[in-house]
């Protein structure tokens, strides 16, 4: 079933916070650790939906690159997915470069595998590459956590911001009224540096495989 709004049990997180239970299945959410002011950005090359392979300098732009951990089925990403391409598109006139990555194990979740990657995108426009992490290297990489997970970095890709998209909390499908990961990208892209007080992402854990 396509874009399946039911939400799995999580392998394991950080910092977890137990939600509602949907059917058989427990919902965890994970909240990101502050930000590591100039941590250098992971190089990959990974497919994209588009069947063409990014590498981390062609999607670098002029004024910095975001890097955004997300996957199909996830309610957090859901309440945000029309409001995040209209914000990268924004992004993208201040030299912002953006790019999606799916981590999450397409075996046990299969609304994220490659197929409904692609319909996803198609369906809600992305203007960014929305990459498959099909060995789940990058994500480990970067220390992403949770959908979504926002890795902001200024042009000489140095990491700037590692906070949330809004202020639309816990509640999926409740937009909230601040642009969080908008002005902090808008910043960076003018100064280079991001705000020192930012407020951590919530969302669902990424889903690793088994060993």
């Amino acid at each position: 079933m396509l874009f399946n709004d039911v939400d799995y049990a999580s392998q394991a997180g950080p910092i977890l916070h137990p939600l509602p239970v949907y059917g058989s299945y427990q919902m965890t959410s994970v909240t990101t650790p502050v930000c590591q002011f100039g941590l250098a950005a992971p190089d990959f090359s990974l497919q994209a939906t588009d069947g063409q392979y990014y590498s981390l300098a062609a999607v670098q732009g002029s004024g910095g690159l975001l890097v955004m951990f997300i996957c199909n089925h996830c309610p957090y990403v859901k309440a945000i997915r029309e409001e995040l391409v209209k914000t990268c598109q924004e992004l993208q006139r201040y030299g912002i470069g953006c790019v999606a990555i799916n981590s999450n194990d397409p075996t046990a979740y299969p609304d994220d595998d490659f197929e409904n990657m692609k319909a996803y995108a198609k369906a809600y426009h992305f203007g960014f590459p929305y990459l498959y992490d099909e060995t789940q290297d990058v994500a480990r990489a970067y220390g992403a956590m949770c959908t979504p997970d926002f890795f902001g970095y200024n042009s000489d890709l140095q990491l700037q911001y590692r906070g949330r998209f809004n202020d639309s909390g816990r509640t999926p499908g409740r937009q909230g009224g601040s642009r969080d990961l908008f002005e902090a990208m808008k910043q960076i892209a003018m100064t280079g540096e991001g705000p020192r007080q930012q407020v951590a992402s919530i969302g669902c854990s990424i889903k690793w495989r088994r060993a």
